[in-house]
């Protein structure tokens, strides 16, 4: 297995030493030769920020491999996902302890998610030069 997740892409603008890459994201039947016929494939364009580039050999259109490793990818989801995940359903299991009250307890889950992703809004700088993509 890889240690690395990469994705080809063109680039769509550089600004200063920041690379913004068009990728298209598909799912593992969009490749299928008959993907067309079942109407089951799917595909999706992105636009991801490379930062910290020696951009002097780049030009807008030309095609590049975005690429991050597996353990940014780990804690990308554990940040994004793990974490308020446990924090949902901690707040909801311990507010319904309390009060016995299914509306609060949801009501309360769901607003103990807003300071946490306050604080990694604060963080978004700090974050993005640990969990960022790289030109491979």
């Amino acid at each position: 297995m890889s240690d690395r997740i990469s994705h080809s892409g063109i680039i769509e603008r550089i600004e200063g030493d920041t690379v913004c890459v068009r990728i298209v994201q598909t799912a593992a039947c969009a490749a299928c030769k008959v993907a067309g016929q079942c109407h089951a494939s799917e595909a999706k364009e992105k636009l991801v920020d490379v930062y910290h580039v020696d951009t002097r050999a780049l030009a807008v259109g030309d095609r590049v491999t975005v690429a991050a490793s597996s353990q940014v990818a780990r804690q990308a989801l554990l940040l994004g996902f793990g974490i308020p995940f446990l924090i949902l359903v901690g707040f909801l299991i311990a507010v319904l302890r309390a009060t016995g009250n299914e509306a609060i307890a949801a009501l309360s889950g769901l607003a103990a998610l807003v300071p946490y992703y306050f604080v990694l809004y604060l963080l978004r700088d700090r974050l993005r030069s640990r969990l960022s993509f790289f030109l491979e």
